[in-house]
């Protein structure tokens, strides 16, 4: 089969299984309100969980940012990329979340995929959830380790895989919460699992980041746990986009050596650093605790209102609150639905989910009003 043919192919199946994805061009999409066209929707398909995107003194740190230094890095932060800005975000990050270390990325998938590419040998484990996001599980599998797979937040089956001999060293992955269901790992259970395996356990939190917490310091911090790797993400609760990998010193010297995705990218813009610290300070302010406590009230609020509804929530406490629909066709039908009534909802469909089990992936933030959250429990109980 041709190059061509075998596009062309592959394609045409995901067309006909009503998974084909498409993007859409938008005027607005990070706030409260998404904007499309000529139309204004209630926008419940963000990740912008605290409404930092539009804060205006993160804005205002990137603008200032921009002034100072323009608006790239010049090069890999091995060569001229590295500034004293992000030099001060990442001293910030580890003294907030523990760590020795902290290393910036450009994106979460470049910092979980540089961290196994870095780590994992021939004759390594890596034992990750089920449910991982993507770019974990696509590192593990492209990585010469052996790749295991535990039942998702079963760390009794994680323990079964991890007695298993293996002639190298075992690393377990996990999301804190997981991007599609919305639940949260047991990390304490999972952390004592992988500690008497005698493992490393890192973590993603991207989406716990910001949101759980003790001054929003993750999912982690809120269970007690130490892992020996944790990813964080700024693309979710921080409101803009790149990541760190939090480590001890002889980790963090080791990535500096060997991982491509930090050695071989161009560095964030510095005055994106500067918006991030500036984002870090409002998540740990009085400001960012009543954004959490709005935040958790909303998702109270959704829920309570939910019951009776045609089609079951997953059990998440989360601002991702997934509707499993099931039919792709009909997932997709019901997201136009709601658009013509106002919300913007994204449909989520194999392989990105389980077959069978794709979704309208609901997503609440600081941002909304009460209104918001009553508008879209009406318009869902009136879809039937």
């Amino acid at each position: 089969m041709s190059w061509q043919s075998r596009i062309e192919h592959a394609v045409a199946e995901r067309r006909e299984a009503q998974a084909f994805r498409q993007r859409q061009p938008l005027a607005q999409g990070a706030g409260r309100w998404l904007v499309r066209g000529d139309r204004r929707y209630r926008n419940f398909s963000s990740n912008d969980y605290l409404g930092l995107s539009q804060h205006p003194q993160v804005v205002r740190a990137w603008q200032q940012g921009a002034d100072l230094y323009g608006v790239g890095s010049g090069g890999s932060g091995h060569v001229t990329g590295y500034h004293q800005a992000h030099q001060h975000l990442e001293e910030q990050l580890s003294d907030w979340l523990g760590y020795d270390r902290a290393l910036l990325f450009i994106s979460g998938f470049a910092a979980n995929q540089a961290v196994i590419a870095a780590l994992a040998g021939r004759e390594d484990r890596i034992v990750a959830d089920r449910l991982s996001h993507a770019s974990l599980l696509e590192a593990a599998v492209q990585s010469p380790a052996q790749l295991r797979r535990f039942q998702h937040n079963d760390s009794q089956h994680l323990a079964r895989l991890l007695a298993a001999p293996v002639a190298g060293q075992q690393l377990v992955v996990t999301e804190g919460v997981f991007s599609m269901d919305g639940d949260r790992a047991p990390l304490a259970d999972i952390a004592r699992v992988t500690r008497e395996a005698n493992g490393w356990l890192m973590v993603d939190d991207a989406h716990g980041i910001g949101v759980d917490g003790e001054n929003g310091r993750g999912s982690c911090q809120q269970q007690g746990v130490h892992p020996e790797l944790l990813i964080v993400t700024f693309g979710k609760a921080f409101g803009l986009s790149g990541a760190a990998v939090l480590c001890s010193h002889d980790v963090a010297d080791y990535f500096l050596q060997f991982a491509r995705h930090l050695i071989y990218s161009t560095a964030m813009p510095p005055a994106q650093a500067l918006a991030l610290q500036a984002a870090l300070a409002v998540i740990q302010s009085d400001d960012g605790q009543q954004r959490r406590e709005t935040l958790a009230q909303h998702v109270a609020d959704f829920r309570h209102g939910a019951g009776g509804l045609a089609y079951p929530l997953t059990d998440s406490q989360s601002a991702i609150q997934p509707l499993i629909v099931g039919d792709n066709q009909h997932t997709l039908q019901l997201a136009e639905q709601l658009r013509e009534q106002g919300c913007w909802v994204t449909a989520i469909r194999p392989p990105t989910v389980p077959a069978g089990t794709a979704r309208l992936r609901l997503t609440l933030t600081a941002a909304h009003k009460p209104e918001d959250i009553a508008h879209l429990l009406e318009v869902l109980h009136g879809e039937r």
